[in-house]
């Protein structure tokens, strides 16, 4: 029985209701010596606690999407086939123009949590050796017959950990905030891309390489990124990706993006942070060496050159603000990075409400560019914080104004 399926939920709350019932009509009929009876009655109640506890993680989960299988649950999923070394560049010698076209099969979800017009394929990375799902979600303009010869933005999707590829479309409610504001054009007609990141059981792999561990790092920015434009009408130029990420994902988005800028030009980090040890699961923050060469702030110190990259980082206080101004005091140009002072907690009911004004920022950030490519000109990045987002405490102003309301 699956662990996010309706079926395991009502068997979940028809035991809770039987657990209620049981001692009101045994709890006086129960025979035996006293510390049988004492026994009995006590099982009843750690029966009743347990089912009640089971019914509130059951919904909490189906509703933000932390565990997607029991495997998941259980740490005993593992979606490793080999972690060869790869090299600095992840790509073990190879080239990435050199690979066989990817061709991949889709089904439609039929999951009316996720929402319509999500697909999933299962796929096995070329060059990483990891094999697990990803969803895709095509805009409403992708299918126009206007738009048959556009190539598409890609924004990837990072879940934190726990967390399974769903939680955006089940949790944060992506494709039901942004349509809308892609249809009346103030969103860009982004392709959502939702690889799992959640690859080696009860360890978060802060999407790194980790030589005989796991290549998550190649895994979402070579692999999954290749599939993408080799199956869709995809940009395959860094100016036409992001990836934004909440939590743990957050971490990797900002790492992910200031290691490779030639994959992509934006990140976002919601209530993200900088040092892996934050997450105590973290396979990169138990080892001194991966925990300072995989810290964002220590690799755009030492960048031998800044890369082109523009940044969005929000959270409150040492929940990724903090974070997000050393990030900014530390880069220099052309990177750029903005930080919005936000209000809420580490949760998701924060991270949903910031969604509206994340994605107008990132429509900002790509619409800027666009037109800087258009004039045969390159865009122009500071230091500072620029007008999609704010910095400092308080609510933003412009295309990120919303991130920092509400409480």
């Amino acid at each position: 029985m699956s662990l996010t399926g309706t079926p395991f939920f009502v068997t979940a709350v028809v035991l809770a209701v039987i657990a209620v019932l049981l001692p009101l009509a045994m709890w006086s009929r129960v025979r035996g010596p006293a510390v049988v009876r004492g026994a009995l009655r006590l099982g009843m109640v750690a029966f009743a606690q347990l089912t009640a506890i089971v019914v509130v993680f059951v919904a909490v989960n189906n509703v933000n999407g932390l565990y997607d299988s029991w495997d998941d649950l259980l740490g005993t999923s593992d979606h490793v086939d080999s972690a060869i070394d790869l090299g600095p560049d992840g790509l073990g010698g190879k080239r990435i123009s050199d690979l066989p076209k990817v061709k991949q099969t889709f089904t439609r979800v039929d999951d009316p949590t996720m929402g319509p017009g999500v697909q999933k394929t299962v796929l096995k990375g070329q060059i990483s050796g990891v094999k697990a799902e990803v969803y895709v979600w095509l805009p409403p303009q992708y299918d126009d017959p206007a738009y048959k010869d556009k190539k598409f933005p890609v924004v990837e999707l990072l879940s934190g950990f726990p967390g399974s590829p769903k939680s955006w479309f089940v949790g944060m409610h992506v494709t039901r905030q942004v349509e809308p504001l892609m249809r009346n054009g103030t969103v860009e007609p982004f392709i959502l891309v939702a690889p799992r990141s959640h690859l080696l059981g009860h360890t978060d792999t802060g999407c790194a390489n980790v030589p005989g561990k796991i290549n998550a790092d190649t895994w979402l920015s070579v692999d999954v990124r290749k599939m993408v434009t080799d199956n869709f009408r995809a940009s395959d130029k860094a100016d036409g990706w992001a990836v934004a990420g909440f939590s743990s994902g957050a971490h990797c988005a900002t790492k992910l993006t200031i290691a490779h800028p030639d994959r992509y030009r934006f990140g976002v980090s919601m209530s993200g942070y900088n040092d892996p040890a934050a997450e105590p699961s973290s396979l990169t923050g138990k080892d001194p060496e991966l925990r300072h060469a995989h810290n964002p702030l220590n690799m755009l110190r030492s960048a031998p050159v800044p890369p082109r990259v523009t940044l969005l980082l929000t959270g409150d206080g040492g929940d990724g603000y903090q974070q997000g101004v050393a990030l900014r005091e530390a880069s220099k140009p052309p990177t750029r990075v903005d930080v919005q002072q936000v209000y809420g907690g580490h949760r998701v009911s924060t991270w949903v409400r910031e969604v509206p004004s994340v994605f107008q920022w990132l429509t900002q950030q790509f619409r800027t560019e666009a037109a800087g490519a258009g004039a045969g000109q390159g865009t122009s990045h500071g230091t500072g914080t620029g007008t999609g987002a704010a910095s400092g405490g308080g609510a933003g102003t412009g295309a990120a104004s919303g991130a920092g309301t509400g409480a």
